[in-house]
């Protein structure tokens, strides 16, 4: 995705030519007041969209491909919105679905991009640097992603305003879901400021003070962990859902988070060896596989700790466990996604022990897309769906997504690969020395 330019063969990250001409350079001048360091960040902005916008005939097949899904998607939304929710498959019984799915996986997802962090600046290791701010895009992107799966699964969406603070009821502190609100946002709002300023100083030729991000970086660990916290509050809280009344739900959230976001950024971090000159070092990779194989093996307990505690021990709990993974009174939609999704995060946590990333790369990336699928039916349809079912009056009714709402999922999905893509290539193109002002124009 990630094209190589003309001139990209000829620059390194150590370049000091300058990609932007003189009279770019220079237009700030005869504006009275107005130094060209005021206006060196709206030229970065400009110069990004070029670049962001600008390849060979792969990244223009793969932008094509997402644009048209996505396009799909916001058609379907659009079927949704104005013939209502029940063009979907939930019903009032199955009330959460494929929307909520994806938005906790989203979340998770953008909650593991720490991963990158943690690494880099609290235990300083050198070899993170240059790509943690890979991590950063991710969790954008991410949030990007949880914030319009939670906005499709709004029957009304025009009405949202009324989450508005001071303009509608917020209702905060009350509601969990206003600080699920807070803090998707707040997390927004810390990687947008880490990555902009990163790379605007790198765009400079300047070294970034660390008074200016260091902060905010290990803000934002906290803040990871407490996006993927709340969104558990937000099932666990519920009394009338007995099989999301588990203590270790957050616990659960947070670990499969670990898993999934180093491993997106494993595959991630491929994609730019192969198809930039931009160096990833095997550091990298190793600190990340040496996190997964730590990961999948606790996640992997937790989910056999709760599968115990659900079968062995009984109670109110036990009937949407039992229908989850063996069916219940004949029905049994969702018990080939769940033993799928965990054959392939055992198969995975397997590889990420044995392999080695000199000698079976392919094996590691394999493993990568395997426990991928695997937490996102874990805390999709096989998290979300069981909790309504037997639903509190005791009926079962079943739920499977229907093709609208694999469109509208596909079109989300396919807008936050758009944004990952856009933000790699702004991101390559100024470690590279592509995008950078020489002092002169200062």
């Amino acid at each position: 995705m990630l094209a190589r330019s003309p001139a990209s063969s000829t620059s390194s990250t150590s370049d000091t030519v300058s990609s932007t001409p003189q009279s770019d350079a220079h237009e700030g001048e005869g504006t009275a007041g107005v130094s060209e360091t005021v206006l060196s960040y709206p030229q970065f902005i400009w110069k990004a969209l070029g670049v962001a916008t600008d390849g060979g005939p792969l990244f223009y097949v793969w932008m094509t491909v997402l644009t048209a899904v996505w396009l799909v998607g916001i058609n379907a939304f659009v079927h949704q919105v104005v013939n209502g929710q029940g063009v979907t498959a939930m019903t009032d019984h199955v009330s959460w679905g494929m929307y909520i799915g994806n938005f906790t996986f989203a979340v998770g997802l953008a909650a593991g991009a720490v991963m990158m962090v943690i690494p880099a600046y609290l235990y300083k290791d050198k070899e993170m640097h240059d790509v943690v701010i890979v991590g950063e895009i991710l969790a954008i992107a991410s949030v990007a992603v949880a914030i319009s799966f939670v906005t499709v699964d709004i029957g009304r969406p025009d009405r949202v305003w009324h989450m508005i603070p001071f303009i509608g009821r917020f209702n905060w502190p009350i509601s969990m879901l206003t600080w699920d609100v807070i803090v998707l946002n707040g997390y927004l709002l810390l990687n947008l400021h880490v990555v902009g300023y990163l790379l605007h100083q790198r765009f400079l030729g300047r070294k970034p003070n660390p008074k200016f991000y260091i902060p905010i970086v290990l803000l934002s660990i906290l803040w990871a962990v407490s996006i993927h916290s709340v969104t558990a509050f937000l099932y666990s809280g519920l009394g009338g859902r007995p099989f999301w009344n588990t203590a270790i739900l957050a616990p659960r959230f947070i670990v499969s988070a670990f898993v999934s976001g180093p491993a997106f950024i494993v595959l991630a971090l491929q994609i730019i060896r192969r198809f930039s000159d931009f160096h990833v070092g095997d550091g990298a990779i190793r600190t990340l596989l040496n996190i997964l194989r730590v990961t999948t093996i606790l996640n992997l307990f937790l989910v056999g700790s709760e599968l115990f505690t659900e079968l062995y021990t009984g109670g109110s709990h036990t009937a949407s466990a039992q229908y989850l993974y063996f069916g219940l009174h004949g029905k049994n939609a969702l018990v080939p996604w769940i033993w799928t999704a965990l054959s392939f995060n055992t198969i995975a946590a397997g590889v990420f022990i044995f392999a080695r990333p000199g000698k079976h790369m392919w094996l590691i990336d394999i493993a990568c897309v395997l426990t991928l699928f695997g937490l996102w039916v874990e805390k999709g349809l096989g998290l979300i769906v069981p909790g309504f079912v037997p639903s509190t009056l005791h009926e079962i009714v079943e739920y499977l997504p229907n093709a609208l709402e694999w469109k509208v999922s596909l079109g989300v999905w396919a807008m936050g690969l758009i944004v990952f893509t856009l933000g790699l290539k702004i991101a390559v193109a100024v470690f590279r020395g592509d995008m950078h002002v020489s002092e002169e124009a200062h």
